[in-house]
């Protein structure tokens, strides 16, 4: 059909021009609105900068057709062939492209937001900084697709096939991928949080300095695939095959990664703090200058696999076998002032072979060496000192005695520490307590309703160096109680429950026996704490659960144990816990 007779007749009226052969023909800024052209031939056809605006091309063929600066929202292209066409900065809003073949087509700078490509055929296609926000994609090619930079913002992709697909710098916030195909992508610096990538394959995929938190990776294929400085906060990773994974300096912090294969990865550096680790699989992998801060590790296989310099503040070991891991030295500390781990274990030499697993289950010995007797209440304040100052260390002493001229302290920790630098900590401060106690010793005891007896053959100390009680007695009980209670908040917040349960019940022992009501703490406080925390970290509520169906008849009913059980009640009752 002749251009001008074509023109026309759509300006006297007409719309259905379906199967019409328009092909090679100029039609560029022309108003063509609501047509049907279902089945036409527009092959080469010129439509730059027209206005097909809910217009019909069911099965039409623009095959090498121009429509670059086009408006074709709510246009119905089901079908269309549109192979090589020229579509950059097209409006394509709202519009029908079911089964549509774009294979090759430029696409750069699009926008396709809420467009419907379901089965739509897009290898090899140019969609680099197109927008294609909440479009559905649902069994979409893709494979070797430009999409850098491209957003893609709550989209469906549901088992797309993107093999090899270029996705640099792409936002897929809040995407779905179940089931897609990404093997081989380049997807450096992509943004996915908060997106469900459950059962989607990553085999050899580029993830570098990608943003995976909040993800659901439930099953997801990431083997081989290189995750270096990726972050993978709160990300759920249950099931995930991690196969000899790239992953070094990745965070995993609160990730959950049970039941996981990391079989063969590398996590040198990564951070697995706060991370759950049960019946995850890490034999064979690379976990040097690792972080396991707070990390729960309950059954999980580390056979063969490199710890040397990991931080294990404050892990979680249950029935984990550290006899065949390799590790020279770690570190039991990490200080948060200046982010870098502390105390390294042991403090000069090596670890031998098997040596981690033997330290790890028994007690460690540490011996304090006193020039003079020491002062054992203000011994006691300087161990307790120490004990804040390292929470998850529990210090007993075990013997006291005089040899070859000094008064020799044996303590025993319950895991394993740097024995020479806790030693030199307690010489450090006990000086400096022993000063501050005997100035304030008799406000103490007046705190602790300690009264001496008179009669006792244990001489007390000159009570010439004692000062009288101060003024304000009211004031400081005061701040005890407001101490005890910020003590409480900080237990909960960084221990696991069946250890707080205990913690903070010797805490509020300690209130009753100043004679203060510790009504308020149990009603308010700790239930408070617990549902802060549960808010934050969904880990933290499993443990929660797990508590409450393994704690012994004693913790459940304790004081503490009812205050948690109240707290446990009211998340349940809010439909926190997944």
């Amino acid at each position: 059909m002749q251009v001008q007779n074509f023109l026309d007749r759509y300006r006297q009226g007409e719309r259905d021009f379906s199967h019409v052969d328009l092909s090679g023909a100029s039609l560029t800024g022309a108003n063509l609105r609501h047509i049907n052209l279902t089945g036409a031939n527009l092959t080469n056809t010129n439509l730059s900068w027209a206005c097909l605006s809910n217009a019909k091309l069911t099965g039409a063929c623009l095959h090498q057709a121009d429509l670059r600066n086009a408006a074709l929202n709510n246009t119905n292209f089901n079908q269309a062939t549109l192979s090589r066409a020229k579509l950059s900065k097209v409006d394509l809003r709202g519009a029908l492209l079911e089964g549509v073949d774009l294979n090759w087509a430029d696409l750069t700078d699009a926008d396709l937001s809420g467009a419907n490509l379901q089965g739509a055929k897009l290898d090899q296609s140019n969609l680099e900084q197109a927008k294609l926000n909440n479009a559905v994609l649902v069994g979409a090619e893709l494979m070797e697709a430009n999409l850098r930079r491209t957003m893609l913002i709550g989209a469906n992709l549901t088992s797309a096939n993107l093999r090899e697909a270029q996705l640099d710098k792409a936002n897929l916030r809040d995407v779905i991928l179940v089931d897609a195909n990404l093997t081989e992508a380049n997807l450096n610096a992509v943004y996915l949080r908060g997106s469900n990538l459950s059962g989607a394959d990553f085999h050899r995929a580029i993830l570098t300095g990608a943003d995976l938190s909040e993800a659901i990776c439930d099953r997801t294929d990431f083997s081989r695939a290189n995750l270096t400085g990726a972050y993978l906060l709160k990300a759920s990773l249950h099931k995930a095959d991690l196969l000899r994974t790239i992953l070094h300096d990745v965070y995993l912090l609160h990730s959950d990664l049970s039941e996981a294969n990391l079989r063969g990865a590398d996590l040198r550096r990564a951070d697995l703090s706060g991370a759950y680790l049960k019946d995850t699989t890490l034999s064979e992998a690379n976990l040097s200058e690792a972080y396991f801060l707070e990390t729960y590790l309950i059954r999980t296989k580390l056979e063969g696999a490199e710890l040397t310099g990991c931080c294990i503040h404050g892990w979680h070991l249950e029935e984990v076998d550290l006899s065949t891991v390799n590790c020279r030295y770690l570190f039991t500390q990490f200080n948060y002032a200046t982010k870098s781990p502390s105390y390294r274990y042991p403090a000069s030499g090596d670890l031998q072979p098997g040596e981690l697993a033997l330290r790890n289950t028994k007690d460690i010995g540490i011996e304090v060496r006193f020039p003079k007797a020491p002062n054992w209440e203000a011994l006691v304040f300087t161990l307790t000192q120490v004990k804040l100052e390292c929470p998850d260390i529990l210090l007993a002493i075990k013997s006291y005695e005089f040899n070859d001229g000094n008064y020799v302290l044996r303590l025993s920790a319950n895991q394993l520490v740097n024995t020479k630098l806790v030693s030199q900590r307690i010489l450090q401060l006990y000086p400096k307590i022993l000063e501050r106690f005997l100035i304030q010793r008799q406000t103490l005891l007046n705190l602790l309703n300690i009264k001496e007896n008179p009669e006792s053959k244990i001489k007390p100390l000159s009570r010439s160096s004692v000062l009288p009680p101060p003024p304000g007695f009211a004031e400081r009980r005061r701040r005890m109680y407001q101490e005890v209670i910020n003590q409480i908040e900080r237990i909960i917040i960084s221990q696991a429950p069946e250890q707080f349960v205990e913690s903070v019940q010797r805490l509020l022992d300690f209130l009753r026996q100043q004679n203060l009501s510790t009504e308020e703490i149990q009603k308010k406080v700790i239930v408070q704490a617990i549902m802060r925390r549960a808010e934050q970290d969904e880990i933290f509520q499993k443990l929660l659960l797990h508590w409450e169906g393994t704690a012994n008849e004693a913790a459940r009913f304790s004081i503490v144990g009812q205050a948690v059980r109240l707290a446990i009640a009211l998340i349940l009752s809010q439909g926190q816990p997944s």
